[in-house]
This record gives C-alpha cells, structure tokens and sequence, in this order.
C-alpha cells in the first residue's frame, strides 16, 4: 500500500533523529526506503553526512555527540539539552506524526522526555533497542514508559520489551547487510595503492576523537612490533569521517596509506588482518572474512562504569553473538603492544587461528540479519504501519 496515496488528508510528516555515525547509516538507510514506499512522505529532524546526502536538512550538527563514557556524555550534556529542546520545537510546530529516534540511547532518553512534552501526539519509535542484554535490563521499563514501539537489529531482543508490554520488531541491521552486498575488489584496491601482493594489515583506529586520542599510540607501535616480524607488511589506515582531518595531520607511519570511508570495503577484501577498535568495524571486518585483533580503550571513569553495570564478557558483536573469544579481544589495561602484536602475527599467513576465524564468521553474521529480509525496508513497514494504525 502506497501510505502517500491512502491518506485524505496531507501528507504523513515523520521526524527522524540520529546523533551518532552508526545511527547516520541506519537513518540513511531508513530515509530510502521511507521515500520508496511513501513518496509523498515529509521528512524531518536531524542527521550525519549519510543522511543530508539523502536530503536531509539537519536542525544542528551532530558532530559534538560523537563521544564516549559517561566522562565524554558530561561534557556534551548542555548541548544534548539545548538539541533535545530543538527537536520538540520542531516536532510540535510541524505537527511531527511520529518520531523515530536512531541509536543513541543516552541523548534518545531526553530527547523523547521533551518531545513527549511539546507533541504529544507524536508517536515515539526507538531503532535500535538499547542492550539490555549487555547491561542494565531495567531500562526496559524506560523504554516502556517513553515509546510506543522498539526496532530492534537481533532476533533474541524484542522478548526483553514485550514482557514489558512494548510494541516490538526485529528488523536486523540494514548496514550489515549493506556491506554484505558490496562487491569489493581487493585486487584493484592494492593495484590503485601500489600495495602488492604479500601481507596487508588494515588499522581502524575508531570513528570518535576520544577512541583515537586513546588508541593511535598503542596501535602505532603494535605495527612497529609486527613489522619486525613480518619486514615485507603494508599497512593501510582507514579514517572515519568524524576523525579524517585528524588522523591525517597527527598520523605519520612510515609505509602506511591513509584512505576515507569511502573505500573501506575494498580495503577490507584487500586486507590479510586487521587491527581495529571495538565498535561497528569489527562486524564489517567479518563481512568481508578479514581475520582481526581488537584493541579499546576508555577513559578511567568510563572503565569504572563498564565494569559496575555490564553482565557480558566481551566488547565485539561476533564475540557476544557466539559468547565466547572468537576475536583476540585486548581492553583497557590489556590493551598493550606486545600482546597485541603476538595475536596479529600468525592472522597474516595461514595458521590454526586464521582459520578459526574464517570459519566461525558465517554462523555469527546469520544471527545479525545478514542474508535475511532487507532491514531498511523491513524498519519503514513497520514505522508507517505503526503510524497510521492503532496498535
């Protein structure tokens, strides 16, 4: 049904609100497949580069989100307010139907608290559920008592909200699927770099100023050290859009290239290893069979939080999928070099450990949505059908 052309009166006004770099590719996502089955449909809120690509008029920049830790969270708490406030203006002055608030949990809680102030009337959808399964489980009574539905990118999470009475559905993770379509030809990517043939090892330092304040130097002399071992290596530096200028001006490796976003996938495929921060990469890595080590780094206040609330043992999503170290995780304290180092070596030619990873990604990755329905056009059924019909 074409909601667009079904609806008397004018057309269906959605907001939809991403503060963070994962959330700027779901909502990227969402946005198309919105378009696709509600051409008419209006369109607003806020966004990242993916989504004002999509033609998205963002209210305010969402750069200074970008952070991590309750330390980080502290410091951007006066401009989280101040956006909060911006959004329910929005949402009330035009007359917002409902509103879809993208990841971001912390700034999601606030910004739906205002809206429900200010437009009431607005229906309140959070995509991505937050993982109550990984820490703090009582946030579902949160969720119940601030939305009126919950998308979620695995298939064992909407047990946690319905329980609670929450309007639940797992959709799976539309840029994981993505990725898993990109037809990435590593060959021409180290034709293009000049980068040979022998043993190529792809560093995703992480997307945020804090995660590369915190992990370039110990990622820096991880390399030194395999260098050593492995003299003929090249190395190649993917740069977030958040980080680019800054990786650029600050990393100086002898041997190493610097490449964007844009062509991470290839890099990906070209790659023999990586070495990466915990976050979204580590999945994408899988995607393409690329081997890794993970290494992560918070702030003190932040480490001290993780430890208090958490209740799972691991950092990356293949890790908790599977419940066990399929990824050589390396945090905080552990995040050093040496040991670092000594796990990379043997993924850069084939070993026991190369292969037990390989073997171990395909499983993961089904449990995440990956080779099932389309996610994107999965989130936008269900959010224009919890629009305009009653629950």
């Amino acid at each position: 049904m074409n909601v667009a052309t079904s609806r008397s009166v004018s057309p269906l006004k959605l907001m939809l609100c991403a503060v963070e770099p994962s959330g700027d590719a779901l909502g990227a996502a969402l946005m198309r497949a919105l378009y696709d089955k509600a051409p008419g449909i209006k369109i607003f809120g806020c966004g990242g580069p993916l989504m004002k690509a999509g033609g998205l008029e963002s209210l305010f920049p969402i750069d200074r989100f970008s952070v991590i830790g309750p330390v980080d969270a502290i410091e951007a708490f006066p401009a989280a307010l101040d956006s909060a406030n911006i959004l329910a203006k929005a949402a009330e002055e035009k007359s917002a139907e409902a509103v879809v608030l993208i990841d971001g949990w912390s700034f999601a809680r606030i910004a739906a608290k205002r809206i429900k102030q200010r437009a009431p009337g607005a229906k309140l959808i959070k995509y991505v559920a937050p993982q109550v399964w990984a820490s703090r489980p009582h946030r579902t009574k949160t969720v119940a008592a601030l939305f009126d539905g919950v998308l979620t990118l695995f298939d064992f999470e909407p047990a946690w909200f319905e329980k609670e009475g929450v309007r639940s559905k797992f959709v799976g993770h539309s840029a994981f699927q993505a990725a898993a379509q990109e037809n990435c030809d590593g060959a021409a990517f180290r034709q293009r770099h000049n980068l040979g043939d022998g043993p190529l090892l792809v560093v995703l330092p992480g997307s945020r100023h804090g995660e590369v304040r915190r992990l370039l130097a110990p990622f820096r002399r991880t390399v030194e050290i395999v260098r050593k071992a492995v003299p003929e290596l090249q190395t190649v530096i993917v740069a977030a859009p958040a980080v680019e200028a800054e990786l650029r001006k600050a990393t100086n490796w002898a041997g190493s290239a610097i490449i964007g976003a844009d062509e991470r996938y290839q890099a990906y495929s070209a790659a023999t290893a990586g070495l990466v921060a915990s976050g979204t990469a580590t999945t994408e890595l899988a995607i393409c069979a690329t081997p890794m080590v993970v290494g992560y780094r918070v702030d003190w206040a932040s480490a001290l939080w993780v430890r208090r609330v958490a209740t799972i043992h691991y950092a990356s999503m293949i890790n908790i999928a599977a419940d066990a170290e399929i990824i050589p995780e390396f945090l905080q304290e552990d995040c050093k070099p040496e040991a670092m180092a000594a796990a990379l070596i043997p993924l850069l030619s084939v070993t026991p450990a190369r292969r037990a990873q390989l073997e171990a990604f395909p499983e993961q990755l089904q449990k995440f949505g990956v080779g099932g329905p389309p996610a994107a056009a999965l989130a936008a059924e269900t959010i224009l059908e919890w629009t305009t019909k009653p629950a």
